[in-house]
Formats: C-alpha cells, sequence, structure tokens
C-alpha cells in the first residue's frame, strides 16, 4: 500500500491508498504552525495512525509547500516558512525509520492528474495551481519531471508573455520582481485587477458571480484573466507543447476558462493548430495527497 501525506499550512492530510489507487483511510491533523520540531513530530504519528487503521506498513511520500534544494539538502521557497533551511528530507527519514519521498505540492497535483485523474494515459502533462499563487508540475510518461535546480514547472515566476502597455511593470510579487504570472493569475491577484479597475474590494468568487449575474466590470475583469491565462499557458505549449494541461486550485472553478482560453490561446501559441486539451482536475483538494501517494509508482 502507498501513504501520501499533504503538508499544508493549516493541515495535514494523510491516505492510504492500495495498488489499483482505492482510498483505503484518510485522516488529517492540524499543522503546528512555526514549529518545524512538531511538524516532524506530526507526520511521524500520521503515519503510524494511518498503518494502524490499515494495518499494514506502506510507502510514504510527501508533499510540501516549496522544495528541497538539491544542493544543500534543506527546504528553500517555501510559504511554510518555518521549515525554511531544515533538512526536511533527512529528519522525516529519522523519525519515520524508512526511505520518504518527497514532492512540491504542485508537482504532486500534476501526479495525480496524469495518474489516474483528469489526464490519465496522457503522454505529456502540464498541472496547474491557480490557487492563493500559481504553480506546475511536469509528467512525462507518467513520471514526474525534475531537473538540477529542482523547480521544472515553475511558471508562476515568469513574467506575464505577450505583455500589453498598460500591464508595465506589473504587479509586485512576493518574490521581489515585478509582472509575475502568479501576481496576476493567482485569487488575490485576480482581485487586485477587479479592485484596481473598480475600486471595489471583492471576492474572487464574488467578482465571478457579479460576472455571471451580467455585471459590466465583473464580465471585463474575467475577460481579462482568460487573456492572460491564454497568454501565460500559450507560452507553455511554445516550450512543452503538453498533450494536456490540468487546472486546479480555486480559480480552476471557473466554468467559463475551458471556453474562452483555448478560444483565445491560439493567438500566440507557434503553430497552425492546437490540440492541447484543457481540463478541470478530477480529483479536486484530493489530488495533492492522492499524488504524494504515487510518488511510490507501480512495481
Amino acid at each position: 500500500m502507498r501513504i501520501g501525506i499533504d503538508l499544508g499550512g493549516t493541515k495535514i492530510e494523510g491516505i492510504v491508498l492500495d495498488d489499483s489507487g482505492n482510498e483505503r483511510t484518510r485522516k488529517r491533523v492540524a499543522s503546528p504552525r512555526g514549529d518545524y520540531a512538531a511538524t516532524i513530530a506530526a507526520i511521524r504519528d500520521l503515519a503510524a495512525a494511518l498503518e494502524a487503521e490499515a494495518g499494514e506498513q506502506g510507502t510514504i511520500g510527501i508533499g510540501m509547500p516549496g522544495i528541497v534544494s538539491p544542493a544543500t539538502g534543506l527546504v528553500k521557497n517555501a510559504n511554510s516558512t518555518w521549515l525554511i533551511g531544515h533538512p526536511f528530507g533527512r529528519d522525516l527519514e529519522a523519525a519515520l525509520g524508512r526511505e520518504v519521498r518527497l514532492a512540491n505540492d504542485a508537482d504532486c497535483f500534476a501526479l495525480s492528474e496524469a495518474t489516474d485523474g483528469a489526464a490519465a494515459g496522457a503522454a505529456s502533462v502540464f498541472g496547474v495551481i491557480l490557487g492563493t499563487g500559481v504553480g506546475g508540475g511536469i509528467v512525462i510518461n507518467g513520471a514526474l519531471l525534475s531537473g538540477p535546480n529542482a523547480i521544472a514547472g515553475e511558471w508562476g515566476h515568469n513574467s506575464l508573455p505577450f505583455v500589453l502597455p498598460d500591464e508595465m511593470p506589473g504587479p509586485e510579487c512576493y518574490c521581489g520582481k515585478k509582472g509575475c504570472i502568479e501576481s496576476w493569475l493567482s485569487g488575490p491577484g485576480f482581485a487586485a485587477d477587479y479592485m484596481l479597475d473598480t475600486r471595489e474590494a471583492l471576492s474572487p468568487e464574488a467578482i465571478v458571480a457579479a460576472a455571471e449575474g451580467g455585471d459590466r466590470p465583473a464580465r471585463l475583469a474575467l475577460r481579462r484573466y482568460a487573456d492572460r491565462l491564454a497568454r501565460a499557458l500559450a507560452h507553455v505549449i511554445n516550450i512543452l507543447d503538453p498533450h494536456v494541461i490540468v487546472l486546479g486550485g480555486g480559480m480552476s472553478n471557473i466554468a467559463a476558462l475551458y471556453d474562452e482560453v483555448p478560444a483565445r490561446w491560439g493567438a500566440y501559441v507557434f503553430s497552425d493548430t492546437v490540440e492541447t486539451r484543457l481540463a478541470r482536475h478530477k480529483h479536486g483538494d484530493a489530488s495533492g495527497v492522492r499524488g504524494a501517494a504515487w510518488l511510490w509508482p507501480a512495481r
């Protein structure tokens, strides 16, 4: 059996999958925010509880915010800042007494959807998280694509492509640069764009509801968002040419995107046709924890 654990900022979720991907049990506990040692202990205890309920020991994969640097073995780029600078993988293996596989949470999403989700069977998949932040992961022939810097798929911290004059220099991003895709296409970025145009503070959900109700400023904001997403994904298609792009995260629940974005991205893709399929996630919020379990592929 496989155990997947998804470490989030507010909760830690664990799942047990059998060899066919069927869920045997699932548990969640609160994340010990700000406490590294307590985080290690919470993951250890959650794994033990899952195994006790399942009645056997399994492989363990963990999805995490940020990544473990191949150069140092220490965590970097994590919004759960108490992990940064620690040898997370080594400490987990010591606590659990076995090998552990780790991946970024966006990578886990992509792997889940490529394994038995919306892109099952596709030769190449780009999995996209459009939520509080913007992340991505790449799966080729069922395996996560990695590289020497452990940042494959991190499209959110490239500049928005095919930028328009009134989009320059772009919003400030937490990474210290301006105009990053994340600063435009995250949920907060979408809300900030609407507020800049209307001086009204609304949640992304409220803006979408207003657009669906015919509100003109909200409809324009959603149109701008769809066009920016089309441009950003066209850039990915020009480089990777994936068979399927799967959207996840809160913004992926906007139904209009699945018609609007493919209708727009052809203007920016360097091809006479675009056969890439844009798909909505199958497993939703469970994709992260399921993908963590699938870090151990079928033998």
